[in-house]
């Protein structure tokens, strides 16, 4: 489970966040996560596949040239793992930054915590 659950993580960041085509980002949904999948971000909470695919491709929208990159390592412990994230242009400083929590069931994300770090100074 640790594996995965780091796999999940990364995978996560980049082809679910990260990624510009909606084709290629709701395979990647529909891979990662539960279909009862739970989202909480700072301005509010989505549940399901579709409720997810909203959310991200909105936020990817907003700044599609941004990229997404960890900070440390992830780290997994029985059924959740954490995962620390920059996001800004290529070969810059992160624009902002973050926490994701994963709490996985059956090899898959059932819900997806994300923390925004206060603007960076």
């Amino acid at each position: 489970m640790t594996e995965r659950t780091i796999e999940l993580l990364h995978r996560n960041l980049q082809e679910v966040f990260g990624e510009g085509d909606a084709t290629r980002r709701r395979a990647a949904i529909e891979e990662f996560y539960t279909d009862d999948c739970v989202l909480y971000a700072p301005n509010g909470v989505f549940v399901g596949h579709d409720a997810l695919e909203k959310f991200a491709g909105e936020l990817r929208a907003t700044h599609p040239q941004f990229a997404y990159t960890p900070h440390g390592q992830a780290q997994a412990l029985h059924n959740g793992g954490i995962l620390a994230w920059g996001s800004g242009q290529t070969g810059e400083p992160p624009e902002y930054t973050g926490l994701d929590v994963v709490i996985v069931r059956e090899s898959k994300i059932a819900a997806l915590y994300v923390f925004l770090n206060p603007e960076l100074s």
